[in-house]
């Protein structure tokens, strides 16, 4: 009886052990929750962008602090100068159809005939760039129920858009930071591997990091360089609000969809507010840059491990729902690392269990 009851005392105090254990670990993960996303986003810019970290501060004869505010303050203009281009560009679309939608001089020119002839959504695009056409006032009239829905929901992208460009900054500050304690970073990550895999730590952690440069430069990167180059090509053919679709380039290319969704009706737009030689030049221009992921990506991934575009889709998609747009990056690169690092596993068990040839 007294073996019994010393029994059951073990398994209360170690209940009591676990559970506190347990209680400080939920704690801890809501305090911190709320940075997750950014503190991933930085560790994912300091691993891709390690290598040009170490290269530069070899030829500045070793000094790490130089080369990471350098890399730093790179990555902050490279951040800023396109978001005040998004922010300008969009505000001053808006300003210009306001006050033309107040002076009354607002035209939409006639659609093509033509665009009755797109398949499944040709007829109601035509039928409703008609109505606007002949009569702005009666078109605003008819929508503005749909306009009143999604009022707010583009208010609430806007905020979303200046709360991203904030968490986008403090994310590359953090990566800053991270490049100066690598080896003490690096450490830890293998050993927190060695600790949930077992010896092969040293390996998974090549393996992730060699995963997250290929996806931020193979597909992130990719998806930056072609809104880059949609930004300026409807910027030089003045196109109202470049930067707001550049963006949503963006956002389409990270999912792996291709921009000429936005580039084609774009081109067809250009075809009415300019003239046919230039809106020829765009419409070509748009699709070598809608294109332009099928030479890039054997350039960017030459070296980089092989990762499912499915992945990366869902990922894309599922941090987008789950956190903003910053998801939208974070996301496919987690899910990335998830699938290969869980597939390298299957793989070793597989050739553990499998019996010698000998």
């Amino acid at each position: 009886m007294n073996n019994e009851e010393e029994y059951y005392k073990r398994i209360i105090y170690a209940s009591l052990r676990v559970g506190f254990i347990f209680l400080l670990l939920i704690w801890s993960f809501l305090i911190i929750k709320p940075f997750v996303m950014l503190l991933l986003w930085g560790i994912i810019i300091s691993v891709a962008l390690y290598p040009l970290f170490k290269n530069l501060s070899k030829k500045l004869g070793g000094r790490e602090k130089l080369s990471s505010v350098i890399i730093t303050a790179g990555l902050l203009t490279g951040l800023l100068v396109p978001s005040f281009f998004l922010v300008d560009s969009t505000v001053s679309s808006i300003s210009e159809l306001a006050g033309k939608m107040e002076t009354g001089t607002i035209q939409v020119p006639p659609p093509d005939k033509e665009v009755a002839q797109w398949p499944v959504i040709g007829k109601t695009v035509y039928e409703t760039w008609k109505l606007f056409s002949v009569s702005l006032e009666d078109a605003v009239e008819k929508f503005m129920p749909q306009i009143k829905e999604a009022a707010p929901e583009v208010f609430s992208l806007a905020a979303d858009l200046g709360t991203t460009v904030l968490l986008f900054i403090f994310s590359v500050l953090i990566a800053g930071v991270l490049f100066l304690h690598a080896k003490s970073a690096e450490k830890a990550a293998k050993s927190i591997f060695n600790t949930l895999i077992g010896n092969q730590s040293e390996n998974f952690v090549l393996l992730s990091a060699k995963i997250i440069r290929s996806v931020v430069q193979g597909i992130i990167g990719i998806a930056v360089i072609q809104s880059l180059l949609a930004a300026i090509g409807m910027w030089a053919i003045g196109i109202p609000a470049a930067g707001l679709w550049a963006l949503i380039v963006l956002l389409l290319a990270i999912m792996q969809l291709p921009p000429v969704l936005i580039l084609g009706p774009v081109a067809v737009y250009a075809f009415t507010i300019t003239g046919t030689t230039p809106a020829i030049i765009f419409s070509i221009y748009a699709l070598l840059v809608s294109m332009s992921d099928a030479f890039l990506k054997p350039l960017l991934l030459g070296r980089g491990v092989d990762v499912p575009m499915l992945a990366v889709l869902l990922g894309a998609i599922g941090g987008m729902i789950l956190s903003g747009i910053i998801g939208l990056f974070v996301g496919a690169v987690v899910l990335s690392v998830t699938y290969k690092i869980f597939n390298a596993l299957l793989v070793e068990d597989v050739l553990e269990q499998e019996p010698s040839d000998n």
